[in-house]
């Protein structure tokens, strides 16, 4: 079993991810702000992609994801982004919760932890 504990884009409060074991943890991702819940899922899922590809994985590896909503009422919008993402046949355990985000701006954010190599 490995020790060994990988952080990158590492700051002075966190890093964006976390490689540990065999299993990459990402930060929450959100949107670019001032844009719809479809853009935003859309932005952080593409920053998703970038974090995961740069830790060796990619959203086919995937375990599970957490999305948190600023509204609940835009599940469907969120959703519909999310589908078109997803690789078919690799959906992911996930849970979607209303929550309060670290700014009024933000509308969604994505959590993932995915399987290295």
């Amino acid at each position: 079993m490995s020790t060994t504990i990988t952080r990158l884009e590492t700051g002075a409060r966190m890093s964006q991810a976390v490689i540990h074991n065999g299993t990459v943890y990402l930060a929450g991702q959100v949107g670019e702000t001032g844009a719809s819940v479809a853009e935003q899922t859309a932005s952080a899922l593409a920053e998703v992609d970038r974090l995961l590809a740069l830790a060796g994985s990619d959203k086919t590896r995937i375990l599970s994801a957490q999305i948190i909503l600023a509204d609940i009422s835009t599940f469907p919008e969120m959703n519909k982004v999310w589908d078109a993402w997803v690789a078919p046949g690799h959906a992911p355990a996930r849970a979607t919760i209303e929550g309060k985000l670290a700014a009024p701006e933000y509308l969604v954010e994505v959590i993932v932890t995915a399987a290295v190599g």
